[in-house]
């Protein structure tokens, strides 16, 4: 089984969720994706890296998002990590419109979104200390 990994870091600048989506889906190119496959991924990665900015730092642009993709043969692992204030209840955030910041007028469907475009999702967040969201694909 092959396998190869990429990490990044970058500032929690709202400007940099476009970097974020293409770095990682050109990683993910050497798996030939369908063009739908690659906006699935695109999609996942913009919402755990906006839900950084937006909830994890409240949008202090000093802030570090880590990601790290690794491929597995045809699966793909992406790992996205901030050091912000964490998620008080975990199972609640994950629930369909709910949202901590209804005074920016967010959907609060984020991880509906990501847990769609992928196989698999996982959050784990302490507070104070961060969240840190894993997600996994599978290309045929």
């Amino acid at each position: 089984m092959e396998e190869n990994r990429v990490c990044i870091e970058f500032e929690s600048r709202s400007q940099n969720e476009g970097f974020a989506r293409v770095a990682v889906s050109a990683f993910v190119s050497q798996l030939d994706p369908t063009i739908e496959e690659i906006a699935d991924v695109k999609t996942a990665v913009s919402e755990a890296v906006t839900n950084s900015i937006i909830h994890g730092y409240e949008n202090d642009k000093k802030g570090i998002i880590k990601i790290e993709s690794t491929i597995y043969g045809k699966e793909v692992t992406i790992t996205v990590k901030d050091y912000g204030k964490g998620i008080d209840n975990i199972d609640q955030a994950r629930e369909p419109l709910y949202t901590s910041r209804p005074d920016l007028e967010r959907s609060g469907m984020g991880f509906t979104v990501m847990e769609s475009f992928m196989d698999t999702l996982e959050v784990e967040s302490e507070k104070g200390k961060g969240t840190k969201i894993t997600m996994t694909k599978k290309f045929s």
